[in-house]
């Protein structure tokens, strides 16, 4: 750095940092609450200090240079370390009254918030919980600009920069009304399997193709799937008033009246979930007490089972 660091205050690198998720002078205005000539001044403070056009215009917006890349994880470091030299030192679950964003699909909302919830009820009644979809898109830059703190995802679509922890494997199951035809005569051959009527979710709802018709490929076989939805959520309601059976994960499957469960004829390969969130909470007392809440109660859990 070349510039004076007495000129170089918190406000202009919560700028920095703002410029370099938006790469848009007016959205990291908006993001700072600013106007946008204010957010134009202090990027040419910057430039000044770090002897550096940082951010150049192009047709894709304003691009960062080299120099402005390989600043910035020292600025999320820094900025971080600034929030929880901020933060409280004592953290009181009992009374506290802070607001927890996550970002959840509706498996995950059933599988993990649900109990999530139930548990802080017991421990820290006050807070308050606020859920959102999942943006793959979005997600890096939601969690950095504090839209969300945690985001249940999977490994494979978790972005490198954030940190992660796996909570569970997740494994598959048939679900049926109780009177269904195939509850009837025990475990499920792979012929009967694949002759009966099966819906699917498809979260885009764009096909009628999913993991379980990639497993069948494989073996040379096709399932008759014949309603796709959009949610995990639906399901149980339309599998209770059809002949309709469904590949679930096992979780969705506990517990729901009217409905039974019979093991897969084939592989059919599962998935992991994880808990994701950003350097900027890493640090924070409070979300580092909600986390653990997390990993024990699924670690409760996985060792009950």
């Amino acid at each position: 750095m070349s510039g004076d660091i007495r000129k170089l205050d918190l406000n202009l690198l919560k700028a920095f940092a703002a410029l370099l998720e938006t790469c848009s002078v007016t959205r990291a205005a908006e993001t700072l609450a600013l106007t946008q000539p204010a957010v134009s001044s202090m990027l040419a403070r910057l430039r000044e200090n770090f002897d550096d056009p940082l951010f150049v215009r192009s047709q894709r917006g304003m691009l960062p240079t080299p120099r402005a890349l390989a600043l910035a994880p020292q600025l999320t470091r820094v900025l971080s370390d600034i929030e929880a030299m901020l933060q409280p030192q004592d953290f009181d679950p009992a009374s506290s009254e802070m607001q927890l964003t996550i970002a959840a699909t509706d498996y995950a909302l059933r599988a993990v918030v649900v109990p999530f919830l139930a548990r802080l009820r017991q421990l820290a009644p006050g807070i308050r919980v606020r859920v959102r979809p999942v943006d793959d898109a979005q997600l890096s830059a939601q969690l950095a600009r504090g839209e969300v703190d945690l985001a249940l995802v999977t490994p494979e679509s978790t972005p490198s920069e954030l940190h992660a922890r796996a909570l569970f494997d997740e494994h598959y199951l048939c679900l049926m009304r109780q009177d269904h035809p195939a509850a009837m005569e025990g475990a499920l051959t792979l012929s009967a399997f694949c002759a009966l009527d099966q819906a699917l979710v498809s979260y885009q709802g764009e096909d009628f193709n999913g993991v379980t018709d990639r497993a069948l490929a494989q073996l040379g076989l096709k399932r008759k799937v014949t309603l796709s939805v959009t949610s995990f959520l639906i399901l149980p309601e339309i599998l209770r008033v059809s002949d309709l059976v469904a590949v679930v994960p096992a979780r969705l499957s506990a517990q729901l009246e009217g409905l039974t469960t019979r093991t897969p004829p084939l592989t059919i390969p599962g998935f992991t979930k994880s808990v994701a969130w950003h350097e900027r909470t890493h640090r924070a007392i409070a979300h580092r007490w909600l986390r653990q809440q997390l990993f024990t109660l699924f670690a409760d859990q996985d060792g009950q089972a």
